[in-house]
């Protein structure tokens, strides 16, 4: 018997048209969008179905879309008969996702999401001034030898692992002049690849730490209620269901690594799980497991085709 973990995708999956064809096709993705508009006061679903590219990459308004559509395919398939809480064993969401896989848990109202991804984002961006810190991507290297460099590049300024994505695919996070330090440590120890990448703010290391004082106080103002099944946390790489405990690894995750490796690897290995099944825009997720547990299956659904084909899986 198949035994699933619902994913959710995080930011870099979001793209001008995200969510366009789940509404046209469905009452349901409309709902949600028109829900979550309603809670930012904000014509969010115009910007994700018309861009422009810029408006919808800046971190305020990916976070809430990619949380949108996600939980818009959630309430599709559960239109047709697939409800979470009988289907997946657990969520797991990459990053921002995590608020994704809580939301479609019912850990929080989709109004609630949205707004504490505004607020997430916002603080994210004003966290550190702009142009002070940097994130790189450092390919082929393991895990032991980027947090090698990280440390020697440091000098008294953070570097700090900020993704572990897949085994050979990481992400690094802190001052300018320290990543730019262990990008040249790393490509001397041997890195297929290290490069700077185009993000606006140095996300999930310590110089997050105001934006992590202004998510407690916005968790501290919002309901969370028991996930229907438990969340892999990415700061633990282990499954949550307490109230109490989800606001605190979500405190966590905005200095914390997202241990994204170690989260699908527990949910196979630990978990029993034999399908991932990413919801939501892109297909990030799908071509991490792939590298992470190549003998597991996955699939993406993101699109009316792809909730056809899953619909008939099950013959529902």
């Amino acid at each position: 018997m198949t035994k699933r973990a619902f994913t959710f995708p995080g930011q870099g999956s979001q793209a001008v048209g995200m969510g366009k064809d789940l509404a046209a096709a469905y009452q349901e993705a409309r709902n949600v969008f028109a829900e979550v508009d309603e809670a930012l006061g904000q014509n969010l679903s115009q910007l994700m179905f018309e861009g422009p590219d810029e408006t919808l990459r800046l971190t305020e308004n990916a976070q809430p879309a990619l949380m949108a559509v996600s939980v818009a395919v959630v309430r599709v398939l559960e239109s047709r008969g697939i409800v979470l809480r009988k289907e997946a064993a657990f969520v797991a969401g990459h990053s921002l996702g995590e608020y994704s896989a809580l939301a479609a848990a019912g850990a929080f109202s989709l109004g609630d999401a949205a707004r504490l991804l505004k607020t997430r984002g916002q603080a994210m961006q004003q966290a550190v001034p702009v142009g002070q810190g940097a994130m790189a991507a450092i390919l082929g290297l393991e895990l032991e030898a980027v947090l090698a460099a990280c440390e020697e590049a440091a000098q008294g300024e953070i570097c700090e692992l900020a993704n572990d994505n897949a085994p050979g695919q990481l992400v690094i996070s802190g001052n300018v002049a320290a990543v730019n330090r262990a990008i040249e440590i790393l490509k001397a120890k041997g890195a297929k690849r290290a490069l700077p990448l185009p993000v606006s703010a140095p996300f999930h290391c310590a110089l997050m730490r105001p934006a992590a004082e202004a998510m407690q106080q916005a968790l501290n103002l919002v309901a969370v209620h028991q996930p229907v099944v438990p969340v892999v946390a990415n700061v633990l790489a282990a499954p949550i269901s307490d109230p109490t405990e989800i606001k605190r690894r979500l405190v966590e995750q905005v200095t914390g690594r997202v241990r994204w490796t170690e989260c699908v690897g527990w949910l196979v290995k630990e978990g029993g799980v034999t399908q991932l099944v990413e919801l939501g825009a892109g297909k990030v997720l799908s071509g991490l497991a792939k590298r992470i547990v190549p003998d597991t299956a996955t699939m993406s659904i993101g699109t009316p085709a792809d909730i056809d084909a899953f619909v008939a899986e099950f013959g529902a």
